[in-house]
């Protein structure tokens, strides 16, 4: 997790937001398949979410911190 926090902290609030777009997608889609069909990594659905929360985590950081340099 913390070689892809390396790479999250180099991006732009527009790519974060839609990373997280896409992310809440994957997480739609597994949540689905999983009951429909099991899957063979039964901790992709875990980790997809753990994915969203650093992404979201690094959104609130950047925008707070835009607010405070704007002022």
């Amino acid at each position: 997790m913390k070689k892809y926090t390396k790479e999250i902290s180099d991006k732009t609030i527009g790519a974060l937001k839609k990373e997280e777009v896409d992310l809440r997608l994957e997480i739609g889609k597994l949540t689905v398949e999983a009951t429909s069909n099991p899957q063979k990594d039964t901790n992709a659905l875990v980790k997809k979410k753990k994915r969203l929360a650093v992404v979201l985590t690094f959104i609130t950081k950047k925008t707070s911190e835009a607010k405070i340099i704007s002022k």
